[in-house]
């Protein structure tokens, strides 16, 4: 296996990075945004809250 961040051999201590500093390198491209898992919640905190109050209503209502 290749450490993701600069292709050398992964070691088995900070697997799968080769080193501290590649898995540092990672953790701060997670944390600065550059690394972004999709999501299908609006975007817009407004929205959000209307969403989320108008699933809670939904589930209230009698079936």
């Amino acid at each position: 296996m290749s450490c993701p961040i600069c292709q050398k051999d992964a070691d088995q201590k900070y697997r799968p990075f080769c080193s501290r500093r590649c898995a540092d390198v990672d953790l701060g491209k997670w944390l600065n945004g550059a690394y972004a898992v999709p999501s299908s919640d609006p975007d817009d905190a407004e929205e959000a809250i209307d969403a989320l109050e108008q699933e809670l209503e939904r589930r209230s209502r009698p079936h």
